[in-house]
């Protein structure tokens, strides 16, 4: 199998297992965005080259802190429990001072830094994306809105690849990625916002002007995300994130442009909704 039918083979499976679970409710929707943030941080600390659990933990604090403020999986006849679960996630963030005071002088900021880094970039955007389902009008899990997301950034990676590889004359930021153009930029940016007005009329559960506003959010944020994550890379160089996924690189290499984009959707949908 070539590395062509396998980008192919394995990019459907992607979109069909996020089809699938978000269809499937809930549960499913949480536990495969909880293996994909573990992957995304597992590929993300080797690049930076911090090498602690704590990330993991992290993680999973922050990412059940989310799970819970939904009230989906379980009913609290009081906010006791989200208050305690809350707490605890806080308590978690400010122990990685105490671990960086523990540990040697000289890296001791270091390992601060690249803990803080990991939750800002991929703790957070993971622990909203959860949420998103929720920012609509009945402020029920609604599955069309995060398959419609998806939608979007699905479209604007397709369409950005295919018109910057065939028209593609002006690079964006060659620095950072040789490979990424003004025209393939263009030409997602275009086609993400025609794939708004198509998904719009099929989840009605937040309003047209809303899905054409994270269109532009997707495409702008989310190129930012593939050339962020770019960056990260060439530091580190290396090309892909890990080869977890044959033709494709990595988790983070596949998720990047959500990762970037979730925080500014999630922002916009919860002031508007």
């Amino acid at each position: 199998m070539n590395n062509f039918t396998k980008r192919i083979v394995f990019g459907l499976l992607y979109v069909g297992l996020i089809i699938a679970s978000t269809t499937l409710g809930a549960v499913y929707f949480y536990s495969l965005f909880l293996v994909f943030m573990m992957l995304c941080i597992y590929e993300f600390i080797k690049i930076i080259d911090l090498k602690s659990i704590y990330p993991y933990l992290l993680g999973a604090t922050s990412f059940f802190t989310a799970v819970i403020s939904n009230n989906n999986l379980v009913v609290f006849e009081d906010d006791s429990s989200e208050k305690l679960i809350l707490s605890v996630f806080m308590a978690a963030v400010y122990f990685s001072f105490i671990l960086a005071l523990v540990s040697s002088r000289k890296i001791g900021i270091q390992y601060l830094g690249k803990n803080f880094l990991t939750l800002m970039y991929i703790i957070v955007p993971f622990s909203l994306l959860i949420k998103i389902p929720y920012l609509n009008f009945e402020g029920r899990f609604d599955t069309s809105i995060i398959i419609g997301i998806f939608i979007l950034i699905w479209s604007n990676d397709v369409f950005a690849f295919l018109i910057g590889k065939n028209f593609g004359k002006h690079k964006l930021i060659e620095r950072v990625s040789p490979n990424k153009t003004v025209e393939g930029f263009l030409g997602g940016f275009i086609f993400t916002f025609i794939a708004g007005y198509i998904v719009a009329k099929y989840c009605p559960s937040i309003q047209p002007l809303q899905w054409f506003t994270i269109a532009i959010l997707v495409s702008t944020f989310g190129v930012l995300g593939d050339l962020i994550e770019s960056m990260f890379k060439r530091q580190a160089k290396i090309k892909d994130s890990s080869n977890l996924l044959p033709g494709h690189g990595g988790f983070l290499d596949r998720l990047d442009s959500v990762i970037f984009a979730t925080p500014f959707i999630f922002i916009y949908l919860f002031l508007t909704t």
